[in-house]
């Protein structure tokens, strides 16, 4: 079942794109296809992918590969983003991993105190 692709999901690709892509020149486009690039008009997470972008930006942004990627997907615990599911993994990256691990500590902290200033 084809599934079209949200707004967020084509800014992140024209992003990646015009960021990233070594063969895109902003006054010419895609220079292997000598005009404009494919992937900004890409509608469907089905589609055919340009071969460069499948293999050396997808990898950047894990949201997008969660879309495009025939694997199963889990959503991050702390920022609520998609990534491939990958064994046990929680969290979409170490900074989710991390600012998860910081806040659990502040709460059990927090009820440790409340719980020692109550006697």
């Amino acid at each position: 079942m084809a599934r079209e692709l949200t707004k967020r999901e084509k800014s992140h690709i024209h992003r990646l794109v015009t960021s990233e892509c070594a063969n895109y020149d902003p006054d010419y486009g895609c220079l292997p296809l000598d005009g404009c690039c494919y992937m900004d008009t890409i509608a469907f997470a089905n589609s055919s992918l340009c071969r460069h972008f499948s293999d050396c930006l997808l990898p950047l942004d894990p949201e997008l590969m969660a879309v495009f990627s025939e694997k199963a997907s889990r959503v991050c615990s702390w920022c609520g983003r998609k990534f491939p599911e990958q064994g046990k993994q929680k969290y979409c990256s170490l900074s989710c991993r991390e600012a998860a691990k910081r806040h659990r500590t502040k709460m059990r902290v927090r009820k440790h105190r409340a719980n020692n200033h109550r006697m």
